[in-house]
């Protein structure tokens, strides 16, 4: 290749179709954006975003399951329960001494008996103030007294502790907790508990804990007394001087351990109802600044879609400092990079036709002039002509070609570990092979004898390469001396490529990567390179994440000694 980016013929590829059409691989993919953009769905308007629909749902969930557990409150109703039943208990004791003390005599079979009226009127009187139920059962396991009856038989006044008033009538808060005291009632771990019910003609055989007292221990129950509420009972034996005279048994509902719970239960959802306010407040205005954002970007990607004017940008959210900043800067850099796309699509659509047009109006013209001639002489130069342009037709489409789908074939090609020692060896055997006598000659130096290693793709890096070394060719003079260095330096492995030719012209050491750009050696024939050489081996060379850059190699006097191309990639 000549500095004009002159690709050369062995760099040849044929084209995708014989007419001339776009390749296989583009019209496909055409046909999918075109499929892809006739058969899309319209993007719905949502009054409510769904992110900011899940932001709170999750929110709320979370703190539902918190609240859900804390309300449960298994270990303080057990707390409860122990102190309630240690009270009882420290009740019935003391009850149980009166007893013993005040209302026991002996009769005239010096048998203890418990005195029936004083009893009855002692049991009720202690119980009055403590809210309990007091039973009495003798020595037998009958039923001597029962604080809830007044007189001698069962057949007489009931007393029965009301509810205060209004309490009869559930809240909603109540039936709420009920219905949840129910379903944790099903939860692993929970106690079953055996039922209270009333038992008409009672004796101790009924109460398991009576049975106990009356052998001398103290014992505690807890049944279910209703839906809602428990029955706690405790007995505990009437004794005097060690000798068990009967046993007292005292029952209570746990309608205070059900009005703590509660009271703590409402404090709780009191909390919950603040923090579902402020969980509220703070789901939506997360939901705003990611959700909002978002549909902001989305909306712009789809106003660029649609439109071909470039008045709508991508909002800039980069000051954010967030993974929204991420993608608003992504996306930005992705227009811009599409919009360079189509600018150079463009540009290279308008160079092609110019240069394809140049050959096309010399070849019209020398067609409409051989017609006209009648000289044979005149008729050879005009074929010459013609030949001429025809290859030079055949060479810029074929190189339009290769440019053409290198950006696809690089995007989709797997890179491998490729060791330019080795291809560079090759490369110079196969010119020390092929090069024409008076030549110029060809000596490659690898500083270090160190292995120089890259990863990409071998036959697009030969490429390169072989255009660089064919471009040093042109130039050179007869007899002179192409040197190419391979050295490493940290982890970018750098490939210089030097001859002895007039050098680049000052201030178009860039130019001559433009496409087209043709900068020919003097005496060369016109048309013999396409100009898109360099510019190929500059874009393989990017698409390797490396770099290519030419300059001129200086004498000391400043005198211009040849051309230097320089080819660094990173190193595997």
């Amino acid at each position: 290749m000549a500095k004009d980016g002159t690709l050369p013929e062995y760099g040849q590829g044929p084209p995708d179709a014989a007419d001339g059409g776009a390749p296989a691989s583009a019209q496909s993919a055409t046909d999918d954006v075109q499929h892809a953009a006739g058969g899309e769905r319209p993007r719905k308007r949502r009054l409510i975003s769904p992110i900011s629909l899940h932001i709170l749902a999750i929110n709320m969930l979370a703190l539902s399951i918190l609240v859900a557990g804390v309300l449960y409150l298994g270990d303080y109703r057990q707390s409860l329960i122990r102190a309630e039943l240690a009270a009882l208990r420290t009740q019935a004791q003391l009850f149980a001494v009166a007893l013993a003390e005040g209302a026991m005599h002996l009769d005239q079979s010096s048998e203890q008996q418990v005195a029936t009226n004083i009893r009855n009127q002692m049991l009720r009187r202690l119980v009055e103030a403590t809210g309990t139920r007091a039973r009495l059962f003798n020595r037998a396991g009958e039923l001597a007294a029962d604080s809830r009856y007044f007189g001698k038989t069962r057949q007489a006044v009931e007393v029965e502790q009301l509810p205060p008033p209004g309490s009869g009538n559930g809240s909603t808060a109540d039936t709420l907790f009920d219905i949840y005291d129910r379903i944790t009632r099903w939860l692993p771990g929970a106690m079953p508990l055996t039922h209270y019910r009333e038992i008409p003609e009672p004796s101790a055989a009924d109460y398991p804990e009576v049975m106990s007292a009356l052998m001398g221990d103290d014992t505690r129950m807890v049944r279910a007394y209703s839906q809602d509420s428990m029955m706690l009972s405790v007995a505990v034996p009437v004794q005097r001087y060690k000798r068990i005279l009967g046993a007292l048994m005292l029952t209570k509902p746990s309608t205070s351990i059900d009005n703590a719970l509660l009271d703590v239960r409402l404090d709780i959802l009191k909390i919950f109802g603040v923090a579902i306010a402020i969980t509220t407040f703070l789901s939506i205005y997360l939901a705003r600044t990611i959700a909002r954002p978002v549909k902001r970007l989305a909306a712009a990607a789809d106003r660029v879609r649609r439109d071909h004017s470039r008045e709508d940008n991508i909002p800039d959210f980069t000051n954010r400092n967030d993974e929204i900043g991420d993608l608003s800067l992504a996306l930005r850099a992705m227009t811009a990079a599409l919009w360079t796309r189509m600018d150079a699509i463009e540009r290279f659509a308008a160079d092609v036709a110019h240069e394809i047009k140049n050959p096309l109006t010399s070849l019209r013209s020398a067609v409409e002039t051989a017609v006209r001639v009648k000289d044979p002489e005149q008729q050879k130069k005009l074929m010459s002509i013609i030949q001429d342009d025809v290859g030079r037709l055949d060479r810029l489409i074929s190189d339009i070609s290769d440019a053409s789908r290198l950006d696809a074939e690089l995007s989709r090609a797997h890179k491998e570990p490729v060791d330019l020692a080795g291809m560079l060896s090759t490369l110079a055997d196969v010119h020390a092979t092929t090069a024409e006598d008076g030549g110029p000659k060809l000596l490659l130096e690898i500083m270090d004898g160190r292995k120089l290693s890259v990863q990409g793709m071998e036959s697009r890096l030969v490429q390169v390469f072989r255009n660089l070394i064919a471009n040093a060719v042109t130039f050179s003079p007869p007899g002179g001396t192409i040197r190419i260095t391979a050295s490493r330096d940290r982890r970018t492995v750098i490939v210089t490529i030097d001859d002895e030719g007039p050098g680049i012209p000052p201030g178009k050491e860039e130019a001559i990567f433009q496409r087209f750009y043709t900068e020919r050696p003097h005496g060369e024939k016109f048309g013999t390179h396409s100009g898109l050489g360099l510019s190929i081996s500059q874009q393989i060379v990017d698409a390797h994440d490396g770099t290519v850059r030419a300059s001129n190699r200086l004498a000391a006097d400043g005198k211009i000694l040849g051309a230097r191309f320089t080819v660094c990639l990173p190193a595997a």
